[in-house]
């Protein structure tokens, strides 16, 4: 009987370590099967795109006309090339290099076409990779380090304070509109945050409405945006937003060129923003710069998909840039009247721009004294005043 059951045991332990054996294989299988899945290879072939998109766009006898690359590109053939040279020359991400095999990798051409397409039509990551062959991941990497590039290379330039040539010719395109000391308007704009972290919801919500996340700016006649502060959260109002900018901040330190104009047989000694006066038609300007950013970058106009708000804030700084960088290319196409007498300055000479600057106010009672002058309300009611009077005299029998 013992021999018996001693032969029972061991056919149990032979059965049980089968039964071990075969569940073993059948997990190794399963986890061979779920790595591979995961590590799964995908030849894109991505010199077909490069050669499908130099054909379409960049040769010679290319297949599509200017105006559809305009179109698609948001820009004229130019501009980008101009875009292109300097990421190319000074970025290294840019610069074609080898994989480790030594096979050539992606083109600058092809990772700075998919950063444009998806600003411009603001769609998921992948959506460039049919035409284009490039991975999602790969996408979303051009993107931001194309952004990076545009901020660095361009952002001195293209988004930077008026010069005193500038402010000058502000000047008198405002005295042109009968807005004496007007250099532009100013105003606020929204954009959703589909992904804003849900800790952070309620700061960037308003009532039942979704998150946002404003943008000030100040726009000119010609929808260049001379000011860009982005971050504040929706639950603030305007007047909040524009508390917290920068937008003053050269007149309180004493580094903006003085200004010098007069109203209503009045002198003033401060240039002004035109902001909520709904009557007035100069007040588009900021509105019309909105809706052609918004039109020409539709990423900032759909919900924004990513987590982090500072990514957020370089893609609407980008965008900015490049929009500056396209109203220069094609100025002449954005005024409503003919401004080229205002290109150089040349104006009424009523308003006058000193290339003085104003007192220093390196020290705290200068720059109480210059933040009071700034917000001294009985000034601001007696210039809106004298606008009033001022237009009416020149419309008022109309």
């Amino acid at each position: 009987m013992a021999s018996s059951s001693n032969n029972y045991d061991d056919e149990s332990i032979d059965e049980y370590l089968d039964h071990q054996e075969y569940v073993h294989r059948l997990r190794t299988t399963a986890r061979g099967n779920q790595f591979k899945e995961k590590r799964d290879f995908i030849e894109r072939n991505w010199e077909e795109g490069h050669i499908r998109l130099w054909n379409d766009y960049f040769s010679e006898e290319a297949i599509f006309p200017d105006y559809l690359f305009r179109r698609r590109f948001r820009m004229n053939k130019s501009l980008f090339m101009k875009i292109i040279d300097r990421l190319n020359n000074e970025v290294r991400y840019f610069r074609q290099k080898k994989d480790a095999p030594g096979r050539p990798c992606l083109f600058g051409l092809q990772k700075c076409t998919s950063a444009i397409r998806l600003l411009a039509y603001g769609t998921a990551a992948d959506s460039v990779d049919e035409y284009l062959r490039i991975g999602a991941t790969t996408a979303r990497n051009c993107l931001e380090n194309f952004v990076d590039a545009i901020i660095n290379l361009f952002g001195d330039e293209y988004l930077r304070r008026p010069t005193p040539e500038d402010l000058q010719r502000l000047l008198d395109y405002g005295e042109y509109r009968e807005f004496p000391g007007m250099v532009g308007s100013i105003d606020c704009m929204h954009w959703e945050w589909k992904n804003c972290p849900t800790a952070w919801k309620g700061q960037y919500s308003r009532g039942s409405d979704k998150p946002t996340i404003v943008l000030e700016a100040v726009a000119s006649y010609d929808l260049w945006i001379w000011h860009a502060f982005f971050g504040p959260p929706c639950t603030l109002n305007d007047i909040n937003v524009f508390d917290r900018s920068p937008v003053f901040d050269d007149i309180i330190q004493g580094k903006a060129p003085q200004v010098k104009f007069s109203v209503n047989r009045r002198e003033y000694d401060l240039a002004n923003y035109l902001t909520n006066e709904k009557q007035e038609a100069a007040r588009k300007d900021v509105e019309r710069a909105f809706g052609v950013l918004q039109s020409r970058f539709a990423i900032i106009k759909n919900p924004a998909l990513f987590w982090d708000k500072a990514k957020i804030g370089k893609i609407m700084r980008a965008c900015i840039i490049l929009h500056n960088m396209i109203v220069e290319d094609e100025r002449d196409g954005y005024t409503l009247s003919n401004v080229s007498e205002f290109h150089h300055g040349e104006g009424s000479g009523s308003a006058i721009v000193d290339l003085a600057y104003e007192t220093d106010t390196s020290n705290l009672e200068n720059n109480m004294f210059a933040r009071t002058k700034l917000r001294d309300r009985r000034q601001h009611e007696k210039l809106k005043a004298d606008l009033i009077e001022h237009i009416w005299q020149k419309f008022g029998h109309y």
